[in-house]
């Protein structure tokens, strides 16, 4: 008889349910990070697109009425509008801010 080395059956099955059960644990624990990463990347976009006002500011001696008026003199691109989160940036004396995607 030959002697040929490799897996059994039993030995792929154990690995196979070893590779399941990592798998069910850490995609929970991926999903829950996304959210904490969005909301990061969303208070890091908060205080730059803050510096932009501050430099619109500087130059026209007012704040600007919106975040369309950053965009059109372009201070911030179109993608610079709004979070990964979907929260979009507002201004509101000067202080840029997400608007709440909550209903009353």
């Amino acid at each position: 008889m030959n002697n040929e080395k490799g897996f059994t059956l039993i030995e792929m099955m154990i690995v196979l349910v070893v590779i399941s059960i990592l798998l069910i644990v850490t995609i929970p624990n991926i999903t829950k990070h996304n959210s904490k990463i969005n909301d990061t990347g969303c208070e890091a976009l908060t205080k730059m697109v803050q510096a932009e006002v501050q430099s619109y500011y500087m130059e026209h001696k007012e704040y600007p009425a919106s975040i369309s008026a950053l965009k059109e003199d372009n201070y911030i691109t179109e993608e610079q509008e709004q979070c990964t989160n979907g929260k979009e940036l507002i201004i509101t004396d000067g202080v840029v801010t997400t608007a709440s995607t909550e209903n009353p």
